[in-house]
């Protein structure tokens, strides 16, 4: 096994300059698959948030008053050092998240997706107009930035989720606060010093390291415009409710609950693989992991059999070793609230296929390992089929016909994502018709929309109008403004 980088001190980076925070806590961060203590992350204060605030708010006028060819031109510089130094932030996110190398890698791609992206604000910024819409009156649309903008991210993809919004809202002409999750410090904080090495003007980008509090000073601040953020439905709503209040604009992406359902006809090899990726990839902490797989029919007990050997075969270790096809839980808290999850769902009459817990990793002992877990038979009225276990928990249920399965999915409050597996046109048609999820998947287990396209979901999986990514993410950080002019042409002989 290579060795670990050494990890930066983190430090908040304000107004163009690395600022040691004024907290007065700290929180340990640990390496999840080792148990071995990476460093600690300030909880920043009030101050600190207004200070970043402060350098945003200044910045702004300069920044939006920069053509918006040349402010894409720091983001083409982003990508190329983003690309450069894959590798190293690779093994970053594996070392503080303990996802797999390769995840990371996956991870970067997507992120580097959307700074590309967001290199097209020269044409995706462009608005529209209208000649004579009364006698001499024209009319034209354009779009310009908000002012100050910040997220709130969490911890399963340190560094793309950052990019869903960070590209975006600078090239819109915003200047942005990033508060990345206290347990995931030091991916964005790597970032950031890459963006420094843009060039990119002092104020345009802040990073403010914190917990709860850190957050609440943000939304809360009058000179923040609008703000980003992914986590739970319950801390989503609160974002949403507090940020909402004062006016602010607000995306929120939620939690989830991701069905598949797997037709008579499906192709069984295929959907095993690209179902069991869906539901243990990343240990099952991402917002679109497979969460419950739906069988139609007789289907039911040769699909068990097949996912259950493929999550029993599963590698479960470290991230950086080679071979290793899943790595731990974020932390030893997610450990014991996954295998509690496991232990109710149980209690309740469920079926244990494959049983997950109480694992252990020669070598990584002080690891936060749950292994593979594959349950049958929860019970309809359980709690568990409608919490987010945001772990390596897949369920299985059956369903009659395709009819019954839709209403499986359409009964669950959460509509981020749901997939089919079938070679039936017809199914696959009315499936993605019917079903009330953002993010539908034909013969695919993680429906994650490609940068062009909005992050979408549905019902509690999505608080707001506007997603992020694509064309939704230059809507969500530009304001529309209407003009309306007449030249009346007495005005204008002098001419």
């Amino acid at each position: 096994m290579s060795p670990a980088p050494s990890l930066p001190e983190v430090r908040n980076y304000v107004g163009g300059a690395w600022r040691a925070p004024r907290a007065r806590e700290w929180v340990e961060v640990h390496d999840p698959a080792t148990g071995n203590r990476l460093g600690r992350v300030p909880l920043a204060s009030a101050g600190d948030v207004a200070a970043a605030v402060d350098a945003a708010r200044a910045a702004f006028p300069a920044w939006r008053a920069t053509p918006v060819g040349e402010r894409v031109q720091y983001l083409f510089r982003l990508k190329k050092l983003l690309e450069d130094h894959l590798e190293e932030l690779a093994r970053i996110i594996t070392i503080e998240n303990g996802k797999t190398l390769a995840e990371a890698r996956a991870e970067l791609r997507r992120g580097i997706e959307n700074v590309e992206t967001a290199c097209g604000a020269p044409m995706l910024m462009q608005g529209y107009n209208l000649e004579d819409v009364a006698p001499g009156v024209d009319e034209l649309m354009i779009r310009q930035p908000l002012g100050v903008t910040a997220a709130i991210t969490p911890f399963n993809f340190p560094a793309m989720i950052p990019l869903w919004f960070l590209p975006y809202a600078v090239a819109c002409g915003n200047t942005f606060v990033l508060k990345p999750s206290e347990r995931v410090p030091f991916t964005m904080q790597r970032v950031v010093e890459l963006i420094e090495r843009t060039g990119l003007p002092p104020g345009v980008v802040n990073l403010v390291h914190g917990g709860r509090e850190t957050a609440e000073a943000l939304i809360d601040h009058p000179q923040v415009r609008a703000i980003s953020f992914v986590g739970s439905t319950a801390a989503a709503r609160q974002v949403y409710a507090r940020a909402a209040a004062s006016g602010k604009r607000v995306q929120c992406q939620a939690g989830a609950k991701n069905h598949v359902v797997i037709m008579p006809d499906a192709e069984m090899e295929m959907a095993t693989q690209v179902i069991s990726d869906g539901a243990f990839g990343c240990a099952g902490q991402r917002c679109l992991a497979v969460s419950v797989a739906v069988t139609v029919g007789e289907i039911h007990d040769r699909f068990r059999d097949c996912i259950a050997a493929r999550a029993a075969s599963l590698r479960v270790g470290c991230g950086l070793e080679e071979g290793v096809e899943m790595g731990p839980v974020i932390s030893r808290e997610s450990q014991r609230r996954i295998e509690a999850l496991i232990s109710e769902g149980l209690r309740e009459g469920a079926r244990s296929i494959v049983d997950g817990r109480g694992a252990l990793v020669p070598g990584y002992e002080g690891g936060c390992f749950v292994r593979p877990t594959v349950l049958e038979d929860i019970p309809v009225d359980s709690p568990l089929t409608s919490t987010e276990i945001f772990g390596p928990v897949l369920s299985l249920a059956r369903a009659r016909d395709l009819d019954e399965a839709i209403r499986i999915i359409a009964a669950n409050p959460y509509g981020n994502a749901a997939s089919i597996f079938t070679t039936s046109g017809l199914a696959a048609r009315r499936f993605r018709y019917e079903v009330p999820a953002g993010n539908i998947g034909v013969n695919v287990g993680v429906a994650a929309p490609m940068a062009w396209f909005p992050f979408s979901g549905w019902k509690d999986s999505f608080l707001g109008t506007l997603h992020g990514q694509g064309r939704d993410a230059i809507e969500f950080y530009s304001e529309k403004k209407v003009i309306i002019e007449r030249w009346p042409k007495q005005w204008t002989r002098r001419f």
